[in-house]
């Protein structure tokens, strides 16, 4: 076998020029596919990281029917007490669980005074929500999380209410809710801090303390209206929420749902799980292409050469190994320098990074990485297409009649 991987060696050699050729076109290939699956991954990483640990967790817990009618924060769809108790204690039980924050949401009138607006608030016990949620305290375009994430009395709101009414830290606001019985209450709040949103300008939802949100609805009884749960390896997702859901299967009431259940980001995550496919799709047809069309030209242009060898008793299983070895090397040579391309590009992104622009006044860096496995797989890929490619020229040389080959001009 080493004999015939260096006889392929010196007739890849011997035409140096479309050898370089259609190793450049492998090459080619091999980075635009480590490179997008490096830049992609990490953007997705990012989002994803954003979302989850600022605003939504990786796991919520809601009562059946509530994420169906989650666009109107319908009250009667509280888990109550009993219900909550059976959550943390499941949660509890759970190795994977890192942090858990009950919410209280639910909509409310905003006014300075002179100007009014409608706002989603959330209701949270802030050093629960810290804990779930540890990029939350970052989103803080004005304000300080210095003596904790929300204080009794005050409330964070989203910017885009700030800047429209003109609000900063220390201004005095009201909030007026409708209770589950009809009957309406107002109470005065201090604007604590000012929230950039996650996924870009629009966002509507602010924060008050749990207590505040259910001495403003006039609550008697300690309901939520979910469950934000924060797990210690978002690739634990499935599991987790399978345990979970089996934990809790006795309630029959209650409903787990994933991230990916609750964010439109998911679609976009899936999009680019399919581009990635899609990437690898064109790499393998670069590959065939360009090493089928150069085994095809060895085998024309070595007609003689092959009837030759042929001739003096060489068998045909070692013609098909020799054009075979010739196509694995144009893989693996291809693959070894477009891997080590790909990581020094890599490095350099890191190096110098690229920032882009994730909403008002936020700027959000890309680090991509190339793990082991992403690298080997391309190269399992091409490495296989390149032989697979070889494979027809390498049985016609295989095949060729020695007599008629050598009168070949």
């Amino acid at each position: 076998m080493a004999k015939i991987l260096k006889l392929a060696a010196r007739n890849l050699a011997r035409y140096w020029r479309r050898t370089l050729l259609t190793s450049g076109l492998i090459i080619l290939g091999v980075v635009a596919v480590l490179l997008f699956i490096a830049v992609s991954g990490s953007f997705k990483s990012l989002i994803v990281g954003q979302i989850t640990d600022s605003m939504l967790g990786h796991l919520q817990l809601h009562r059946r029917g509530y994420v169906a009618s989650i666009d109107n924060l319908p009250l009667n769809l509280n888990m109550k007490p009993a219900a909550v108790a059976q959550v943390e204690k499941a949660l509890a039980g759970d190795d994977a669980v890192v942090a858990w924050s009950p919410r209280l949401k639910f909509g409310a009138m905003f006014s300075n005074f002179t100007e009014t607006t409608s706002i989603r608030l959330n209701g949270v016990l802030p050093e629960r929500e810290a804990a779930a949620m540890p990029m939350l305290a970052g989103r803080l375009v004005q304000g300080s999380a210095a003596k904790g994430l929300l204080e009794r009395g005050k409330v964070l709101i989203p910017e885009i209410i700030a800047r429209g009414m003109k609000l900063k830290p220390g201004d005095t606001v009201v909030l007026v809710a409708t209770n589950l019985d009809g009957s309406v209450n107002g109470q005065t709040f201090v604007v604590q801090g000012v929230l950039g949103d996650v996924t870009g300008p629009g966002g509507r939802d602010g924060y008050v303390h749990l207590e505040d949100a259910r001495e403003l609805l006039r609550m008697t009884e300690g309901e939520v209206s979910e469950i934000a749960v924060r797990l210690r390896d978002l690739a634990a997702l499935p599991a987790a929420k399978a345990r979970i859901t089996q934990a809790l299967a006795g309630a029959g009431t209650l409903e787990v749902h994933g991230w990916d259940q609750l964010s439109p980001f998911a679609n976009i995550a899936r999009m680019i799980d399919l581009l990635d496919v899609f990437i690898r799709v064109m790499l393998v047809g670069i590959v065939l292409i360009a090493v089928m069309n150069v085994m095809i030209m060895a085998v024309y242009e070595r007609i003689r050469e092959i009837g030759m060898i042929a001739a003096i008793g060489t068998p045909p299983r070692r013609i098909l190994a020799l054009f075979l070895a010739e196509g694995a090397l144009l893989g693996i040579v291809g693959t070894a320098i477009g891997v080590l391309l790909s990581l020094a590009l890599v490095y350099a992104l890191n190096v110098w990074p690229v920032r882009f622009a994730f909403g008002r006044d936020q700027l959000l860096v890309l680090a991509p990485s190339l793990a082991a496995a992403d690298a080997l797989a391309i190269g399992a890929i091409v490495v296989v297409m390149a032989i697979l490619a070889s494979l027809q020229p390498a049985w016609k040389a295989a095949r060729m009649d020695p007599i008629t080959a050598l009168r070949h001009v």
